[in-house]
């Protein structure tokens, strides 16, 4: 569906965002409350307001290899000072910020509040992500780990594999994502790589998990994101007459039957009576959000996506409507993604640049496309955007997409 991205049936559903903020990312070796509260305030004055405007407080939670560390959404607004605002705190894995974004949009269309701040941060491990210790034989985090005995990079290897034999992809093109992303990354003062690489130096970094290498997968980090989002009366009455505004917020879950296994979430279901549903979950993720905000593919100016591997992104491409099935390589071969490219994907940088500070990325994901929407991205803007759309997917059946529009 096209049209003017900033009217249509779906406004109704439509909140202000008034500030965007982040802490950047990297290895500081401090609390992630303290990268939280920066991130915050730097969301608060880019939205003209003070902390005692702000009604409800919407935390993604912070957790621990697999057990839940903080309660983010009280962490937050005990760290900016208690002032009486109600809290909410989520949990969906790499999807925690989407949810929370969700969740604070929610509460402004049912009238429970105008101005609520979105806050996520994490002070990641060293390494790859790893469960906690102990016998959980119900914590399907720590199920795959002792299953599987596939740490992270492992699957990403195995997605990566799985696409050079269906669909012919090769190293060289994942390397390309690499360049692309670096290229833009190089660019953005919130990332923690800021060095153009070339594809000679993807491939000679060493090998992880064949065929990917250490350029291809991204790193853990720490950092913060926060959104300050409102009512558009609120946003109308502060004189801020268009305001980037967020249409939709898909957090779908998975439909049986599956037939593909799709790592880490290990549960599948036979085909053998009934017919697999059109399309895998990771797209039945953006559809949902194009579905809600009336919008579709070809309406987008610009894309982030969650690329936990240089592979994963070029699915992401087809998932999102930018390609047909098995056709993400010849995009990133074309340009087509890059800066000045159609439709440039992780104009900042991603994942590649920013590795992963958890709860913070589906929120850092919105900042980015606040930034472009607005026009003031920099050498990284991609001229006259007008709609975006964020995606990644949290662990075991957690979808994650957010519509922007201005």
């Amino acid at each position: 569906m096209s049209g003017d991205v900033a009217s249509g049936s779906a406004a109704s559903g439509d909140v202000a965002v008034l500030g965007a903020g982040m802490h950047p990312w990297g290895k500081w070796g401090r609390s992630f409350v303290e990268y939280g509260r920066a991130a915050a305030r730097a969301a608060l004055a880019d939205a003209g307001l003070e902390w005692t405007d702000v009604q409800s407080v919407v935390g993604a939670d912070t957790v621990r290899g697999g057990y839940p560390g903080y309660v983010a959404g009280a962490t937050f607004a005990r760290a900016l000072g208690w002032q009486g605002a109600r809290v909410t705190s989520v949990y969906a894995a790499c999807a925690s910020g989407a949810q929370a974004i969700g969740a604070a949009r929610a509460q402004i269309l049912a009238g429970l509040a105008d101005v609520v701040l979105v806050v996520g941060a994490d002070a990641a491990p060293k390494g790859f992500f790893a469960p906690a210790g102990g016998e959980r034989p119900d914590d399907p985090d720590w199920l795959r780990f002792r299953i599987l005995g596939a740490t992270n990079p492992a699957y990403f290897g195995l997605y990566a594999r799985r696409r050079m034999a269906l669909h012919g992809d090769t190293a060289e093109d994942f390397a390309l994502v690499k360049v692309k992303n670096s290229a833009a990354g190089a660019h953005n003062p919130y990332a923690r790589y800021r060095k153009a690489v070339s594809a000679e130096e993807v491939a000679a970094s060493a090998v992880v998990a064949d065929p990917l290498r250490l350029l291809d997968i991204c790193a853990t980090s720490d950092g913060g994101a926060a959104l300050v989002l409102s009512s558009m009366d609120f946003a109308r009455a502060r004189g801020v007459a268009d305001p980037v505004r967020i249409r939709a917020v898909s957090t779908v879950t998975p439909t049986y039957p599956r037939t593909v296994l799709d790592l880490p979430d290990i549960a599948t279901d036979s085909a053998a009576a009934v017919e697999p549903a059109a399309g895998s979950f990771r797209a039945s993720i953006a559809r949902a959000a194009y579905e809600e905000a009336g919008l579709g593919p070809g309406d987008l100016s610009l894309a982030e996506v969650y690329d936990l591997s240089t592979a994963l992104e070029l699915e992401w491409y087809e998932d999102i409507g930018l390609c047909g099935e098995g056709e993400g390589a010849k995009l990133v071969r074309e340009g087509a993604t890059a800066l000045g490219g159609r439709v440039p994907v992780n104009a900042s940088g991603g994942l590649a640049s920013f590795g992963e500070a958890v709860p913070a990325q589906a929120i850092a994901q919105v900042c980015e496309l606040t930034w472009q929407l607005r026009g003031t991205a920099g050498v990284r803007q991609v001229p006259g955007a007008r709609a975006g759309i964020t995606a990644n997917q949290g662990l075991f059946g957690h979808g994650s997409a957010v519509v922007a529009v201005r």
